[in-house]
């Protein structure tokens, strides 16, 4: 086995393909502790830096209005609530929302998906036939595969409730207690 020792390796001018090995090639390794950069980018951490009061019973677009991440400036965190990848890929996408009524006793059932161009690709469904409580954290993740031009994801919530006023939960300085949207590209 041969060893070649340098410090870039680039493509000629006028060149945009590297092309390592030939026909024999199957597997390139990367050594221990190295990385392969072009994944986990793009990527994203959104969150809800204030309450947002949604109607009972209808699917309501989470308006993610605040960044942690976004390295591609690839979420709208202003107006359409949406994340937009540049390069294509999977992407491996997860959203927790925190939501109240203010009311004891008072939801029968929540859910929350992701979509991808306006169809559910993930949903998490409970039914909470006498709950005991008046607010309810809801989680959905999964793998989606976009085109990097016009694809797009973003997540709705829906709260069922008998009675108090339905709030999807932001805060800008307890994780914990806030809803938020994360994700990064997993492969190409």
């Amino acid at each position: 086995m041969s060893k070649i020792l340098v410090d870039t390796i680039d493509t000629r001018s006028g060149t945009s393909t590297l092309t390592l090995g030939s026909t024999n090639a199957g597997t390139i390794a990367l050594g221990s502790g190295d990385v392969q950069s072009n994944f986990l980018d793009p990527y994203f951490h959104v969150y809800k830096s204030s309450d947002q009061s949604i109607s009972d019973n209808t699917d309501t677009k989470v308006q993610f209005n605040a960044e942690l991440w976004d390295s591609n400036n690839c979420f709208d965190s202003s107006t359409n609530y949406r994340f937009t990848p540049t390069t294509a890929g999977k992407y491996y996408l997860f959203s927790q929302c925190r939501y109240t009524t203010g009311s004891a006793n008072a939801v029968d059932s929540c859910g929350m998906a992701i979509l991808k161009n306006g169809s559910t690709r993930y949903f998490e469904n409970i039914l909470i036939p006498n709950s005991n409580g008046n607010g309810w954290v809801m989680t959905s993740a999964g793998i989606l595969d976009f085109n990097g031009s016009s694809d797009y994801a973003e997540v709705f919530l829906n709260v069922d409730v008998t009675g108090g006023t339905i709030q999807i939960k932001g805060n800008s300085t307890n994780y914990r207690m806030m809803s938020w949207f994360m994700g990064y590209r997993v492969a190409s």
